[in-house]
C-alpha cells in the first residue's frame, strides 16, 4: 500500500514514453514504454518510499541504467561504451557545474550563517508569522538575480538562526518554492531559463512569468509563514553576543558577485562557449579560494555536501539517459503537465527538449519548469541543497502532505495567469527543430 501511495509520482514521466517510440529509439520495450523509463520509475520509487537511502538507491539506478543502455539500448549519441562515452562528454558540463555549485554554496551558506547576519537579522523581521512571511520573500529577491540554490541555501541558513533549528518541513519546502519563483522569471536566476536566453529567447519573453511566481508565493506563503510560527516562532531578541563579521560578509559578498558576473558576461558575450565549460561553478570556486585567506570555509561540511550532490547528479544522468526525444505538442496544457513532470524528471533535459521543439509561450514554461520541481524535495537542485542542511526533508510523503500549499501555489497561480494573459508562443529559439510544427494555441 505504501507503494501505491507513492506511485503517484511516477505518473508524469510516463507520458513521454510514447513519443520517443515514435522517434529513432530502437531498444527493448514493455508494450509501448521503453524499459528505461521503467528502471527510472523505480529509482524515483525508491527515492520516495526509502528517504534513508536516496543515495545509494540513486547511485545505484543511475549505474543500472547506464549499464543496461550499454548492452541493450542505444544512446541518443551511439551504441555500447562509446555511446555512453560521447553522452557522458555532453553531459559532463552540466555535471560539473551542478556539483561545484551545490557544494560551493553548501560552504556560502556557512559562511553566511558565521557571519552573525542571521542573529541580528529579527531586529529588521517582525516577530510574528509575518517574520516568516518576510524571509520567504526575500529568498525570493535573492532568487531573481542569484542562482536559486544559492538563494535557497542563504535562507535556510537564516531559518536555521531565527527559528533555533527548529524549521518545519513545510516551510522547508515553501524556502525552495520562493527560490524556484523567484529564478522562473529572470535569465539569470535559473538554469532553465538561462538556456532558453542562450537559444535565443529575449529576456522580455520570460519575464511575465514572474505573474505566475507572485501569484504562487501569496498562496503558499501565508500558509507555510502561520504553520511555521506555530511549530516553532521566530525568536523576538537578538542574540546579546551576536556581532556582525564584516569581513565574513564581504566573502560572502564576492563569491555571490563573482556568479553572477560570470554568468552575465558568458550568456550576452560568449554565448558560443558557454555550454563547452562549467563556468559558473568555476567562478564560485575561484572566488571560495580565492577568499579563504580572509576567512576559511568550513571544509567539513565537504563530505555531506558531496553526497548530497552525488545523489542529484545520479537522478540527473538518469534523466538523461531517457529515451526521449520529444515532447506533446507545445499548448498550455503541455506546459501545465511539465511542471509535474518536473518534480521528478530533471527540467534542464526538459527545457532542451522544449527549445527544441519551439511554438511554446516561454514565460508559462519557465514558471512550470522553474517552480514545478519545488513539489517534491528532490525536484530541484535546491530542494537537495536544502535537504543537505535539514536532513529531515528528504521525506516525499511528509514533503507532499505538510508541503500541501505549494502544489496549490502551482495550479492556482497557472491557471490565474493563464486567464489573465493568454498563452502566446513566443519566438522561434535558435534550437528549434524546422520539422516539428509549432502549435498556436491562445486562450483569450
Amino acid at each position: 500500500m505504501r507503494a501505491l501511495r507513492y506511485a503517484v509520482l511516477l505518473v508524469p514521466v510516463f507520458p513521454f514514453s510514447a513519443s520517443a517510440a515514435e522517434t529513432r529509439f530502437s531498444g527493448p520495450s514493455v508494450g509501448p514504454v521503453p524499459v528505461e523509463f521503467i528502471l527510472f520509475g523505480l529509482v524515483l520509487l525508491g527515492v520516495a518510499i526509502s528517504h534513508l537511502h536516496t543515495l545509494r538507491i540513486a547511485l545505484t539506478g543511475a549505474i543500472v541504467i547506464a549499464l543496461y543502455k550499454i548492452v541493450g539500448s542505444p544512446f541518443e549519441t551511439g551504441s555500447g561504451v562509446g555511446g555512453f562515452a560521447l553522452h557522458l562528454g555532453h553531459e559532463w558540463v552540466i555535471l560539473t557545474n551542478l556539483l561545484m555549485l551545490l557544494v560551493g554554496f553548501a560552504l556560502l551558506a556557512k559562511h553566511f550563517e558565521d557571519s552573525e547576519v542571521p542573529a541580528v537579522l529579527p531586529r529588521f523581521l517582525p516577530d510574528d508569522w509575518k517574520g516568516s512571511l518576510v524571509l520567504l520573500i526575500l529568498v525570493f529577491i535573492l532568487s531573481s538575480f542569484l542562482d536559486n540554490i544559492a538563494a535557497a541555501m542563504i535562507g535556510g541558513a537564516i531559518a536555521h538562526t531565527v527559528f533555533k533549528g527548529k524549521v518545519h518541513i513545510g516551510y522547508l519546502a515553501a524556502i525552495v518554492a520562493a527560490s524556484n519563483a523567484g529564478g522562473a522569471g529572470s535569465v539569470v536566476g535559473d538554469t532553465t531559463t538561462t538556456m532558453m536566453w542562450i537559444a535565443g529567447v529575449p529576456p522580455t519573453q520570460v519575464l511575465h512569468a514572474y505573474v505566475g511566481s507572485f501569484i504562487a508565493l501569496a498562496v503558499f506563503g501565508v500558509p507555510a509563514s502561520l504553520l511555521q510560527q506555530r511549530y516553532s516562532p521566530i525568536q523576538k531578541d537578538v542574540e546579546s553576543n551576536a556581532s556582525i563579521d564584516w569581513v565574513r560578509v564581504a566573502v560572502v559578498g564576492t563569491i555571490l558577485a563573482s556568479a553572477v558576473i560570470v554568468n552575465i558576461t558568458i550568456n550576452t558575450r560568449f554565448t558560443e562557449v558557454s555550454d563547452r565549460f562549467p563556468f559558473l561553478g568555476a567562478a564560485v570556486w575561484v572566488a571560495l579560494l580565492g577568499t579563504a585567506g580572509l576567512r576559511k570555509p568550513d571544509w567539513s561540511l565537504m563530505p555531506n555536501a558531496l553526497k548530497g550532490s552525488i545523489f542529484l547528479l545520479s537522478l540527473v544522468l538518469c534523466a538523461s539517459m531517457m529515451p526521449v526525444e520529444k515532447l506533446p505538442i507545445a499548448s498550455w496544457q503541455s506546459a501545465f503537465g511539465l511542471g509535474f513532470t518536473s518534480a521528478v524528471f530533471d527540467n534542464i533535459p526538459l527545457t532542451a527538449l522544449a527549445l527544441n521543439q519551439g511554438g511554446y509561450d516561454w514565460g508559462f514554461l519557465a514558471y512550470a519548469v522553474g517552480f514545478g520541481g519545488s513539489m517534491i524535495w528532490f525536484g530541484s537542485s535546491a530542494g537537495v541543497a536544502l535537504s543537505n542542511m535539514f536532513p529531515e526533508a528528504k521525506n516525499a510523503g511528509r514533503w507532499l502532505r505538510e508541503g500541501w500549499f505549494v502544489a496549490a501555489g502551482y495550479v492556482i497561480a497557472f491557471f490565474v495567469m493563464l486567464a489573465v494573459l493568454g498563452f502566446h508562443p513566443g519566438t522561434t529559439p535558435r534550437t528549434a527543430r524546422p520539422t516539428v510544427p509549432e502549435a498556436v494555441t491562445v486562450l483569450r
